[in-house]
């Protein structure tokens, strides 16, 4: 798998299973992953009891959808060998570490996760009354913290999300981070860097507690990380000793910010299903042509004579994503003169997109005739997934001293 040089970071994401993804889910989210598989350690997840949240009367199309959101991954160029890609429901580690949570989790701060409103009130028609749509920005944490991942690629209307996480796994360290003989365990472990890194490592460590200085928490940090012959709970241990709270059992993960999908839907808004709007990725090139055809333009060119305006035509925001400075100057030019019709300006447009589509098409194709191999990705993802899920939960059994009782 291919990482980083310097820091094996682990990514963690997901997406919930509605159906076929479109080009809005393609330009917003797959061409980030495809892009980060290279560059971090990346688990990739088919949040399948997610999906349940909404849609918990009519749970039977779901199991279609993980398979064929798989294959939308597949064949945008998400690879098993450079990802872990699973389901969320074959990894019950998730589910288990979100009961633990949940014990400690103040009711309050899931009842102001912004999303928790917003989505009751766009979804009126569906009774979100349930303990599970309360919680599932909970299930969420679990789904992240399970892999201790350092970065978790969100929109702005998610950020909210990762806050929470960060402040579940701040709760959590605080309630079970202090074993017993704690100070004295970090003191031994700080002597294994050999003295000069030790008595660096307690300057620093001073530094901080004493004066507050951030630059001396990120250096001791730094120090940490380069550290290559201590243990992970050591190395843990000393994390926590030097910001002063107890051993990080469960690492605080940062929002790494996606940049809004610039992908408009063919009437101008966002790209979304509820909005009827979209272009599925294996939407047939016949399909693709006659959508971007009839899309609406500027009303002001009711004939073919009339001049338009660019700003006031979804086909033009398509112009934005796809085509490049000639065309987009012919486009201006054209419609402002009435140069050109609105077929001929839709014209570039079609064959961008069908461009694009063909390459992810010919793979989907291939995946769709062999759904066993789908099949064995997600079974082989959801192994590898839960080999790292079960060493999560063994730490926080063990930090809970609710050991008792494990498998």
């Amino acid at each position: 798998m291919s990482t980083t040089p310097s820091h094996n970071q682990r990514v963690v994401s997901g997406m919930r299973p509605t159906g076929l993804l479109h080009l809005g889910h393609y330009h917003g989210v797959l061409k980030n992953w495809v892009e980060m598989q290279l560059n971090y350690e990346c688990f990739f997840f088919v949040a399948d009891w997610h999906a349940l949240t909404t849609h918990y009367e009519t749970p039977g199309g779901i199991s279609q959808h993980v398979e064929d959101m798989a294959i939308d991954w597949l064949a945008a160029g998400i690879s098993p060998s450079s990802a872990t890609i699973f389901t969320q429901s074959h990894v019950p580690e998730h589910a288990e570490l979100h009961l633990l949570l949940s014990m400690i989790t103040p009711l309050g701060w899931l009842e102001r996760v912004p999303t928790y409103k917003d989505q009751q009130e766009k979804l009126k028609e569906r009774d979100l009354a349930t303990y599970g749509f309360l919680g599932y920005p909970l299930l969420q944490s679990a789904d992240i913290l399970v892999y201790k991942a350092d970065r978790v690629p969100v929109g702005e209307d998610q950020v909210a999300h990762i806050e929470l996480t960060r402040e579940v796994a701040r709760r959590f360290n605080h309630l079970y981070g202090k074993e017993p003989d704690f100070e004295q365990k970090a003191e031994q472990a700080a002597t294994k860097m050999g003295k000069k890194q030790a008595k660096m490592y307690r300057d620093l460590r001073r530094q901080y507690q004493e004066q507050g200085s951030g630059e001396a928490l990120e250096i001791g940090r730094a120090l940490l990380e380069s550290q290559q012959n201590l243990s992970l709970g050591d190395r843990e241990r000393l994390f926590g000793y030097l910001e002063g709270s107890g051993k990080i059992i469960l690492p605080e993960p940062q929002a790494a910010l996606t940049k809004a999908s610039k992908m408009p839907g063919l009437d101008g808004q966002k790209m979304s299903k509820s909005y009827n709007n979209t272009i599925a990725l294996r939407e047939a090139p016949e399909s693709v042509e006659k959508k971007i055809r009839t899309m609406p333009t500027d009303p002001a060119r009711g004939r073919r004579t009339d001049p338009g305006d660019p700003a006031k035509c979804p086909v033009w925001q398509f112009h934005e994503v796809y085509s490049d400075e000639t065309t987009k100057q012919w486009v201006q030019e054209g419609c402002r003169s009435a140069g050109i019709g609105c077929l001929e300006c839709k014209q570039p447009v079609i064959a961008a997109v069908q461009a694009e589509l063909a390459p992810i098409q010919r793979r989907a194709a291939e995946f769709e005739e062999n759904r066993g191999r789908v099949r064995d990705i997600l079974r082989e993802g959801s192994e590898a997934a839960r080999q790292v899920a079960r060493e999560t939960l063994a730490d926080v059994m063990e930090a809970m001293r609710f050991t008792h009782h494990q498998r």
